[in-house]
Order: structure tokens, then C-alpha cells, then sequence
């Protein structure tokens, strides 16, 4: 029992060990919690695109099929991330607002490791110019490596919460462009 009022913790000697090595860095967990707003952002102009592609064409079924392939991801990911609340594996290493909070898998990471990626999918098909498609997504690949670092390094999570995360998302993520590219 290592977490706040003696919540249990897999792999708790070596959570313990990163915790400590780490600490916890408030700024950094503010930061990362607003910059989060970027994906949910994200996930609302193509939820938009979506809608104005439904309005023009005046059927669900002319919406581009990876616009709504996307549409039922972001459902997956949102469900998983409830999934996740409810049945908590375990708790934060730090009382949030007096609260102890799920922390298993870092909700933050999976939103950004969902979101950001499968945004590059798109852009690659959306965006025509080389040049400024790669500027995007660099822009993302930088953005969501310091997302997780900044998640990673701010010591609201455990280590394993943020593992957790990043491997539930490549998961998602793969079965997500698995799908899109069958349907191409």
C-alpha cells in the first residue's frame, strides 16, 4: 500500500521508486491538464466536418466513410475511458482537490495517444501540400511526446498509469487505421 490513504498499487516498488525520483510538479500537471483541450478540440472540428458533410450531402451514408469510421473510434476511446472510471485499477499518487482519483490508464495519455495520431491519419489524406502536411505532423508527433513526458514527469500518475496508456492507445490506434485502411 503505497498510494494515498493506502490505495494498492501494481508494481509498487518500482512506482514508488519512479514517484520519488520524480515528485510531483503541480505547474506541470495544470499545464497538461489544459493543453488537453487540443485533442478534445481536435476531436470536435472533425466531429464539425462530420455534421457539415451530413447537412450538404442530406445522408449519413455520404459522409466520408473515414470521417465516420473516426466518429465511432472517438465513441470506443470515450467508452473505454468511462470503462476505466468506473472500474478503477488502481488510484493517483497524489490526492487531486482532495480527492482520490482512478489513475489507471492515464486518461490524459490515452485522449492525446488517441486523438493526435489518428489526426495525422487524416491530415495525411486531407491535406495536399507536402511541405505543410509534414509541418503538421511533426507539430503533432512533438506535441504528444511532450503530452505524455509532461504527464509522465508531473507525478500525478504512477509510472505504469502512463504505460498503460500509451499501450492501450497503440492498441486503439491500430485497430482503428486496421479498419480505415480495409475500407480504402
Amino acid at each position: 500500500m503505497i498510494g494515498p490513504r493506502d490505495s494498492a498499487v501494481g508494481f509498487a516498488t518500482f512506482n514508488e521508486f519512479f514517484h520519488n525520483l520524480t515528485g510531483t510538479h503541480m505547474l506541470i500537471y495544470v499545464i497538461t491538464d489544459w493543453l488537453g483541450l487540443l485533442p478534445v478540440s481536435v476531436v470536435l472540428g472533425f466531429a464539425i466536418l462530420g455534421l457539415v458533410q451530413l447537412i450538404k450531402r442530406k445522408n449519413l451514408f455520404k459522409v466520408d466513410y473515414d470521417i465516420l469510421i473516426l466518429g465511432g473510434f472517438y465513441i470506443i476511446v470515450f467508452t473505454t475511458y468511462i470503462l476505466f472510471e468506473v472500474f478503477a485499477i488502481n488510484y493517483r499518487p497524489v490526492l487531486i482537490n482532495g480527492y482520490l482519483e482512478a489513475s489507471y490508464p492515464s486518461s490524459t495519455t490515452l485522449l492525446v495517444m488517441c486523438v493526435m495520431p489518428t489526426a495525422i491519419i487524416q491530415m495525411n489524406k486531407r491535406i495536399h501540400n507536402e511541405k505543410v502536411r509534414k509541418v503538421v505532423k511533426y507539430a503533432i508527433l512533438v506535441f504528444t511526446s511532450l503530452m505524455v513526458i509532461g504527464r509522465l514527469i508531473s507525478g500525478v500518475h504512477w509510472f505504469t498509469d502512463i504505460i498503460g496508456g500509451v499501450l492501450l492507445s497503440t492498441s486503439l490506434v491500430m485497430f482503428y487505421n486496421s479498419i480505415n485502411k480495409s475500407l480504402e
